[in-house]
C-alpha cells in the first residue's frame, strides 16, 4: 500500500482526483493541501510516499517545490499534474525525477494508468534482490540496438540478413561450406559474412573436430 498526498489548489479539482485514486486499491490517500506551506508541513508530519502535486499553488510554483520536497523526505516522490505543458517546464520536472506527468484536465485512465505504472516500477524494485543489467534494461525501458552494418566493406545489407536467417534456422552451427551452399554463394564469400558477424558480436565460432582431416571452424547465432 503506497502512502499519497495531494497538492491542489482547486478544491474541486482535488476531490475529482481523490475519487479518481479510490479506483486504485494499493494506494491510500494520507490528505489534501491547497498550497505550498501546507504541502510542506504534512511531508514533515507524515510518512508520504508520493505526492500529486499541481504546478500553479497561490504560494508558488509546484515544480520548485519539488526540491523543498526532496530535502525533507528523499524517499518521497512526485507525479505532477497540471495544465502547464511548456517544454521548459517539462524538461526541469524530467531533470528534476518526477516519477510521472499529467496535463490537465486529468482523465480517469490517464490518472490510473500513470499511478499504477508507478506502483508496479516500485514494487519491482522493492521484490527485486539480484540486479543485473537486464532487469535494469527492463525497467528503464532500453531497448538494444544492432551494431551498424552500413558500410562495412564488401558486406551487402540484403545478403547479410539471409546469412542472418540460416544461422537463426541452424541452432547446431553451420561451416562456411554449408552456409554457401545454402545462400547460394561461394566459401570464401559465405566466410566472410559469417567473420563480419563475429567481428560485430552477432554470432560466435568454434573449431569441430571431425574423424579425418583439419578441424572446421562452425558458426552460432548468439541468443538474446
Amino acid at each position: 500500500m503506497i502512502q499519497v498526498y495531494i497538492a491542489e489548489d482547486d478544491f474541486r479539482v482535488a476531490n475529482i482526483h481523490e475519487q479518481f485514486l479510490k479506483k486504485i486499491p494499493e494506494a491510500q490517500l494520507l490528505g489534501k493541501a491547497s498550497n505550498c506551506q501546507e504541502t510542506l508541513k504534512a511531508i514533515q508530519e507524515q510518512k508520504i510516499d508520493l505526492v500529486i502535486l499541481d504546478n500553479y499553488m497561490p504560494d508558488g510554483l509546484g515544480i520548485d517545490l519539488i526540491d523543498d520536497i526532496r530535502t525533507l523526505s528523499p524517499q518521497t516522490d512526485v507525479i505532477l499534474v497540471s495544465a502547464e505543458n511548456d517544454k521548459g517546464y517539462v524538461e526541469q520536472a524530467i531533470r528534476k525525477g518526477v516519477k510521472g506527468i499529467i496535463i490537465k484536465p486529468a482523465t480517469l485512465e490517464r490518472f490510473v494508468s500513470t499511478i499504477m505504472n508507478y506502483i508496479e516500477g516500485k514494487k519491482t524494485l522493492q521484490n527485486t534482490q539480484d540486479i543485473d543489467q537486464h532487469f535494469l534494461d527492463d525497467f528503464f525501458g532500453v531497448k538494444l540496438v544492432q551494431k551498424p552494418t552500413i558500410g562495412a566493406k564488401g558486406i551487402d545489407p540484403l545478403t547479410l540478413e539471409k546469412v542472418r536467417d540460416v544461422l537463426t534456422g541452424n541452432t547446431l552451427g553451420i561451416t562456411a561450406e554449408k552456409m554457401g551452399e545454402q545462400m547460394g554463394a561461394s566459401r570464401t564469400t559465405a566466410r566472410r559474412y559469417l567473420e563480419h558477424l563475429v567481428t560485430i558480436e552477432e554470432c560466435y565460432a568454434e573449431l569441430a573436430y571431425g574423424i579425418v582431416g583439419r578441424p572446421e571452424r562452425h558458426y552460432y547465432m548468439k541468443k538474446d
